[in-house]
């Protein structure tokens, strides 16, 4: 890959989350809101994991068996959209008491990753984004997995670094938010969960 055409991929990553907040990243927010931007890593984690399966999958082909699939794809988007509704109304339901945030913290770090992982998993885009994406960058001339691994290492770089922003930008708010009701944040977290919810029901994917 030559040094040219992997600076165009970069800047062609860039625009693509020079956008409002997806799914994902209403999900860090959210869990940076509530629990700070240390403990919403692990949902960070879950998404950038749930990224390199789906990079596998889209390399191996599945994307194909996914664009081309009504019944996969609206399987695959509505168990998100339920699963994002779900978070929504727990945060909805749970107590206006900071404690609430601390109960069960044995179990919290594979729930926030667990959060993470599943809405990034849930959302079919992705794989169907990383199959047309990756192969616009790569050189066939060359040995391609070395290539399909610095489009794959870059690209969760730069994802995890928005996603960090994001969660940056949700502890501030919080900051400003708990000098009034550690209630409001939990509702208005429930809100971002069920908007998020409703941004990917609203997708849509042409199949053949």
């Amino acid at each position: 890959m030559a040094f040219e055409t992997y600076l165009i991929y970069l800047a062609a990553v860039a625009v693509f989350f020079a956008t409002p907040p997806d799914t994902s990243q209403l999900l860090i927010i959210s869990n940076s809101v509530r629990y700070g931007l240390r403990k919403s890593a692990y949902t960070i984690a879950g998404d950038l994991s749930a990224n390199c399966l789906q990079m596998t999958g889209a390399a191996f082909g599945l994307a194909a068996i996914i664009a081309t699939s009504a019944t996969a794809f609206s399987v695959i988007k509505w168990l998100g959209v339920a699963y994002l509704i779900y978070i929504g109304i727990q945060l909805f339901r749970s107590r206006d008491d900071v404690n609430d945030v601390d109960a069960n913290q044995s179990g919290q770090a594979f729930r926030l990753y667990r959060q993470g992982f599943v809405t990034s998993m849930a959302n079919p885009f992705a794989v169907v984004f990383f199959g047309a994406l990756f192969p616009q960058f790569i050189d066939p001339a060359l040995a391609i997995l070395p290539q399909l691994l610095i489009l794959g290492v870059t690209y969760l770089i730069v994802d995890g670094a928005i996603l960090l922003l994001w969660g940056w930008l949700g502890v501030r708010a919080a900051s400003a938010l708990k000098r009034h009701s550690f209630g409001l944040i939990n509702k208005i977290c429930g809100a971002l969960m069920i908007a998020a919810a409703a941004l990917l029901g609203s997708k849509d994917f042409q199949t053949r």
